[in-house]
């Protein structure tokens, strides 16, 4: 049997702005359990104990209500707008005999060719939707990149599927490309001819121009 983090729990008994509030303040977080046919239950996460378990690497949980254990996913989370604080959590509760859609995160493996030869690394998406049972929830997929040349790109249809998941991700998006480095036009350096010959045009052109100046004005004289 697969390990699942353990997240403790407890009944929340106030509910409304006011009764999260007061939560919130005593450093927890309100959550709902819910299952489908099932009524929600309103539940009180401990805010350090909820961040580990989400940094823990797993996706699965395992909490006890009303003294029996049952394995949950967290649905979703809600943030503060300001300080990125979570301030609700929906616990979904799975079935190990039932799949589960869930998102993985992906990490690459190697360094790219092109990154290589000078290319730019350019990832375009960081987690998969993934179809499978609990118990194959994988910590992330592995995708290795070390043949991917400037100018091409791999697409979720070019991820080696693991056994037991699905991938719901639409094939055809891009996962991640190595585009061509930016080219850097230099200023061209002036010699000191130029900048002589410059000055030697910018002469003649002021002389002329005096010349042209003093004409005029003996015609008007005569």
């Amino acid at each position: 049997m697969p390990h699942y983090e353990k997240l403790e729990v407890m009944p929340r008994e106030f509910t409304g702005s006011k009764g999260a509030k007061a939560l919130r303040k005593a450093g927890k977080v309100p959550a709902v359990y819910y299952f489908h046919g099932q009524e929600n239950i309103n539940l009180a996460i401990d805010r350090k104990a909820l961040l580990k378990a989400l940094h823990s690497g797993h996706h699965i949980y395992e909490i006890n209500i009303n003294g029996k254990q049952q394995f949950v996913m967290v649905k979703e989370l809600q943030f503060h707008p300001v300080t990125d604080e979570i301030i609700h959590a929906d616990l979904l509760r799975v079935r190990r005999s039932e799949k589960i859609t869930i998102s993985v995160p992906i990490e690459f493996e190697g360094e790219a060719a092109g990154v290589k030869a000078g290319g730019v690394f350019m990832q375009n998406l960081t987690f998969l939707e993934v179809n499978c049972f609990p118990t194959d929830v994988p910590d992330n997929i592995t995708v290795d990149v070390s043949e991917l040349e400037i100018n091409h790109s791999l697409t979720v249809a070019d991820i080696p599927v693991p056994e037991g998941l699905e991938i719901i991700t639409p094939s055809e998006l891009t996962l991640v490309s190595v585009q061509p480095p930016k080219v850097t036009v230099e200023a061209e350096e002036v010699t000191e001819a130029e900048v002589e010959a410059g000055l030697e045009e910018e002469t003649a052109v002021d002389t002329s121009a005096a010349a042209r100046d003093s004409a005029e004005e003996t015609s008007e004289k005569s």
